[in-house]
């Protein structure tokens, strides 16, 4: 029986099944070899945009946020949107306006918690025809009636789905975060397994969602990650586990690992800003990911770890998933089944001290950028 939080898979419309295997065929006929990603200086808003030069992009933004209504107390909701850009290959040389030259997919989810559901959708369409767009000059980006822009420090996200609609506002109130070394982020044990990668956290959100037609005004905390890249994956990495987490006392902590087929790390890394400031990325070895408790999907019967032990040069931490089914199933879209979801971080001293988002991927399946 098909969970009632996952909506349930739609039949590929031909349109979507000839852009998948646009993907699939030019990816595999025009790629050439990657290569090592320079050390560079980024620049903003430029780098918002996009970066059609490059095979793999994506734009993600995670979040909590409370609402108070009448009559219905305190509600609590994680949301998450992605936007994903891919280059393919294979037809970068056509000429005709018909080419699938980039593809722009998006996934969109809330998290009810008091209704212990997920909701969650997703788009696909290739760039061009005022269907969907990445701009080049900062961050504007546009599939059918989802997008999200910039304006100043501002960026705004407007995404209404079949069961759901996403209308936020993201604040900066930090300078952007660099990962990795200046913005150049290591993801494996060759040096072209790596991203450009910058996050702004501890965003100030607000705005609405709505639920089954029921709308609430909320406000809360947001993250934002952008990297591009070439190759991210090594040929032995079956997913990864990440996590973001915006900290009560303003703080930011990301950490990831790289997993092989057999559940090993091949890459680890992240940071620790404090919230005076002060930037400690970490260095391969120094995160390592515990899995404590395991939830075990009735949809795809992948086992994912919802409670974890994630030691970091800042401290050693529980990561505890706020409810448990928050799988997507973007089979329709980017083609995978992975767990992402609004979670609790808790200290060394037992104490809850921030919230975000984690993420695990390949443990239905394994992983293909």
């Amino acid at each position: 029986m098909r969970p009632s939080a996952i909506p349930a898979p739609l039949a590929p419309s031909p349109v979507r099944r000839r852009l998948l295997q646009a993907l699939a065929a030019g990816m595999a006929a025009g790629a050439g070899p990657a290569f090592a990603l320079p050390a560079r200086v980024l620049q903003f808003p430029r780098d918002f945009g996009a970066h059609p030069d490059f095979r793999t992009e994506w734009w993600y933004i995670t979040g909590h946020a409370n609402t108070r209504e009448p009559g219905s107390g305190a509600r609590e909701f994680g949301f998450q949107l992605t936007f994903f850009r891919s280059r393919v290959d294979g037809t970068q040389g056509m000429a005709s306006r018909f080419a699938a030259k980039q593809l722009i997919f998006a996934h969109a989810a809330v998290t009810d918690v008091a209704g212990n559901k997920l909701w969650h959708d997703q788009r696909i369409a290739r760039e061009g025809f005022d269907i969907a767009s990445a701009s080049t000059q900062g961050m504007a980006l546009k599939l059918r009636d989802w997008s999200l822009q910039s304006q100043g420090r501002t960026h705004s996200a407007r995404l209404p789905a079949a069961d759901f609609a996403l209308n936020l506002q993201f604040t900066e109130t930090q300078p952007v975060l660099l990962q990795g070394q200046q913005g150049l982020s290591r993801k494996g044990p060759e040096e072209k397994q790596a991203s450009y990668y910058y996050s702004l956290p501890q965003l100030a959100t607000s705005g609405s969602l709505q639920i089954k037609g029921q709308s609430f005004n909320v406000s809360g905390k947001a993250w934002l990650d952008h990297e591009w890249s070439e190759e991210i994956l090594h040929p032995d990495a079956a997913g990864w586990d990440w996590l973001g987490m915006n900290l009560d006392d303003g703080s930011a902590l990301t950490a990831f690992r790289l997993r092989d087929k057999a559940g090993n790390t091949l890459w680890d890394g992240g940071s620790f800003r404090s919230a005076k400031g002060e930037l400690f990325p970490f260095s391969r070895g120094e995160v390592i990911f515990k899995p404590v408790r395991r939830w075990k999907s009735p949809l795809s019967q992948a086992s994912y770890p919802v409670e974890w032990l994630v030691r970091t040069p800042a401290d050693i931490y529980t990561v505890r998933a706020v409810i448990d089914n928050q799988e997507l199933d973007s089979r329709q879209s980017t083609g995978a089944i992975y767990w992402e979801g609004l979670s609790e971080l808790i200290d060394s001293n037992g104490k809850r001290v921030g919230r975000g988002y984690l993420e695990m991927t390949g443990y239905a399946g394994v992983l293909r950028l």
